[in-house]
């Protein structure tokens, strides 16, 4: 019987996940993401160029390795959802959430009739492997994931509210957006955006949530770690490509310096 447990929900409070940021999109690179045994790997549709059909490329890829996909949406449209749980995606990280009621309207997204208004048509979708999971619909609310991210100074100060949410599973900060909308922009490890980042996961871990955050930054991302943070994204492909090619280039051409970051770097 094909296993439909969702183990990255699992875990969220049982033990600490390390993830690894795709925005390739594309199955292949994927794979390889999966095959190094990272715990999870979000695929970015918010930033990266992604569609329905990319996305289902890499679920299934993804599939075939201990690797739990989250798939992270352009936005939180409850259409897209819908088509998003359908290809079989279980976890969902929504950005820009701002509200207990854009909260709310997320989990009902994820909910079948009566709980919520995910719209039903088991029968087309990769999730219940077209109705051959004859229990999909009644087991498939459980299943499901909702992450919300924080972004925001609205976001900031509604978050105990959106905390008090039912069904939402976990809270990600997102500092990039969240550094520039303090008066940041491009610098997350400054230390007024630090101290509300600290702050907040504090909050969310003590109301009984999971808290996440992506930084490639090593010193930070084992800081985030030591406080318990309970999922961290620690590198993005692209940026690790890219940083391997400009550090192979620069031992060949004369002329060309491998760059060098000086402040604390999201990707």
């Amino acid at each position: 019987m094909l296993d439909t447990t969702n183990y990255f929900k699992k875990k969220l409070k049982e033990t600490q996940q390390i993830g690894m940021w795709l925005g390739m999109a594309d199955g292949y690179t994927a794979e390889i993401a999966a095959n190094a045994g990272f715990d999870w790997l979000l695929i970015d549709g918010e930033h990266a160029p992604n569609d329905l059909k990319s996305i289902l490329y890499q679920l299934q890829t993804i599939a075939a390795y201990p690797s739990q996909a989250v798939v992270r949406p352009v936005t939180g449209d409850v259409g897209l959802i819908k088509q998003l749980l359908d290809i079989g995606a279980q976890t969902l990280l929504i950005p820009m959430v701002e509200s207990a009621e854009q909260a709310e309207l997320m989990v009902s997204a994820t909910r079948y009739p009566p709980e919520g208004i995910r719209g039903v048509g088991a029968a087309l979708a990769r999730a219940s492997r077209w109705n051959n999971i004859s229990t999909y619909l009644n087991d498939a609310d459980e299943q499901i994931c909702v992450i919300v991210q924080i972004e925001s100074k609205k976001g900031l100060e509604n978050l105990d509210a959106i905390l008090q949410v039912e069904g939402i599973d976990g809270v990600f900060i997102g500092p990039a957006d969240l550094s520039a909308a303090l008066g940041h922009r491009g610098n997350p490890g400054h230390p007024n955006v630090q101290e509300i980042i600290v702050a907040s996961i504090n909050k969310i871990r003590a109301a009984g949530k999971a808290a996440g955050i992506l930084s490639a930054d090593e010193k930070l991302a084992k800081q985030y770690l030591a406080m318990g943070t309970e999922f961290v994204a620690v590198g993005v492909d692209t940026s690790l490509l890219m940083k391997s090619m400009n550090q192979l280039l620069s031992k060949f051409k004369d002329g060309v310096a491998a760059p060098v970051s000086t402040t604390p770097s999201v990707y």
